[in-house]
């Protein structure tokens, strides 16, 4: 009886807690990742960044090359998905399309994150900079990301540029709300509080005990700014508000073939369906890391 009670009023460590606990979140997003929608979605994703990463091993044939000779060819050994309205090779232009959908998408999700999360951690810790900084936020967030994007590419010109820059803008604002409302709900933490009585520098103090808490959600977060930057840089192409007309991306394929579609479909299906599984698939991944990493979604699982 002994041995027994004194077994039962052991404390248990902190670091066994953490331990257990990053252990259960780990087991949890692996049998998350084995499913088979997560399956085929992170293949559709390596697909796609395969293709991207060794265009110029798949064809051999210039994406800008004109050839008027060969204008709308239907399918053929030489030319696997046709030919569009100047000769170009359709399946050489949707290959090299692949790398600026994803500079795009990854260059979005990156500046913005950074901004969003340097932003939101000043807006959660110090009242008078979030009085000021999320009504600014607030303004950005009521106009509609594609007319600000707009607007953006006709008063600078299109360029790749251009296009990351304007479809930024419109994400900051979502990542700032996200990061500032993580850090309100933790920044009167016993942790911090002793941090702080500690003397513990500010800067410090944020970056180890503030932004690790913004992490998991900004990862769930990220899944979907890639997907809506990928979507809305191909709106934008295809508005012809995007990136140039000669440079090859899905947005510009689709927009120069919808004027042929009756007569060859192929011009925008091709790369509507490759756009679509693109992020159809990164929106899956999304929600699965979101079940994985928000523990309300686990208990509930």
């Amino acid at each position: 009886m002994t041995q027994l009670s004194s077994t039962a009023q052991a404390p248990v460590s902190l670091e066994a807690v953490v331990s257990e606990s990053s252990s259960t979140t780990r087991s949890q997003l692996l049998s998350t990742l084995k499913t088979w929608p997560v399956m085929v979605s992170l293949l559709v994703l390596v697909a796609v960044i395969l293709i991207a990463i060794g265009a110029p091993l798949l064809t051999s044939i210039d994406p800008t090359e004109i050839n008027p000779a060969q204008r709308l060819r239907p399918i053929s050994p030489e030319h696997w998905l046709g030919t569009d309205a100047y000769g170009r090779d359709v399946y050489t232009r949707i290959l090299y399309g692949a790398r600026v959908s994803l500079v795009v998408g990854l260059g979005v999700a990156a500046f913005s994150l950074v901004v969003g999360l340097f932003i939101g951690v000043l807006a959660g810790y110090f009242r008078w900079v979030d009085a000021i900084v999320m009504r600014v936020m607030d303004g950005l967030m009521a106009i509609p990301g594609i007319l600000l994007a707009i607007a953006l590419v006709s008063i600078s010109g299109s360029s790749l540029l251009t296009v990351l820059i304007a479809i930024t803008i419109p994400e900051v604002p979502r990542v700032v709300r996200l990061v500032r409302g993580v850090i309100l709900s933790v920044r009167n933490e016993p942790y911090v509080e002793a941090a702080l009585t500690l003397g513990t520098p500010l800067p410090t103090l944020m970056v180890r005990h503030l932004v690790p808490s913004t992490i998991a959600p900004l990862i769930v977060q990220c899944t979907y700014i890639f997907a809506s930057a990928i979507l809305t840089e191909a709106i934008l192409s295809f508005l012809g508000a995007g990136v140039p007309p000669e440079t090859s991306s899905w947005g510009n394929i689709m927009a120069e073939g919808r004027a042929y579609f009756q007569l060859f479909p192929g011009l925008v299906l091709y790369p509507g369906v490759l756009l679509s599984l693109t992020v159809l698939s990164v929106n899956l991944l999304g929600d699965a890391l979101r079940d994985s990493l928000d523990p309300r979604m686990a208990r509930r699982m």
